[in-house]
């Protein structure tokens, strides 16, 4: 069905499955879940750089989410940008329906943020911390801009990143 301007959901979807996209995984922790708070994490591929001077960076989330109603309530978060030997992790974080974020946290390979106290991957290509500058609402997404707060380069090797392009991960090369 076609929206107010005339392009249909289908026809929006499939022009921007045509863009390649980075993988990442955002996290944070959530000190309201259960006696000793938990960890919460969610695949992106909107993620990018907003600016140097501050060093900024935006990720969309859907409005309503976990994620979305946490980073509301909780300024600190993380994002580690996934490689290509990652798809599974993101896989698993993306499933609607999935095993809750604890059972996946307990069998992801992850160390705790020292700027934000979210999880960060393991031999991701790098990682982000955030404290939330500004949060904008847009259409069924929330905008979240955040202040880089630290970045970690962990992977040396030759890995590279894990893309998301035409419905499917994909790998550079």
């Amino acid at each position: 069905m076609p929206h107010a301007g005339g392009v249909s959901e289908d026809e929006f979807r499939a022009a921007m499955a045509r863009l390649a996209a980075g993988v990442v995984l955002v996290t944070a922790y959530d000190p309201e879940d259960g006696p000793r708070g938990a960890d919460v994490g969610m695949t992106a591929t909107a993620f990018l750089s907003v600016s140097l001077e501050p060093p900024l960076v935006l990720v969309s989330v859907r409005t309503g989410s976990r994620m979305d109603e946490l980073l509301e309530r909780q300024p600190l978060w993380a994002v580690s940008l996934l490689t290509d030997a990652q798809r599974q992790t993101a896989g698993r974080f993306a499933m609607k329906g999935r095993l809750s974020d604890r059972l996946l946290f307990t069998e992801l390979p992850h160390t705790r943020g020292q700027a934000s106290g979210a999880p960060v991957v393991d031999d991701a290509l790098a990682a982000v911390e955030c404290r939330t500058e500004q949060r904008i609402a847009a259409g069924d997404h929330t905008l979240v801009i955040g202040h880089v707060l630290a970045t970690t380069l962990q992977h040396t090797d030759d890995t590279g990143p894990l893309t998301y392009y035409r419905g499917r991960y994909r790998t550079l090369g």
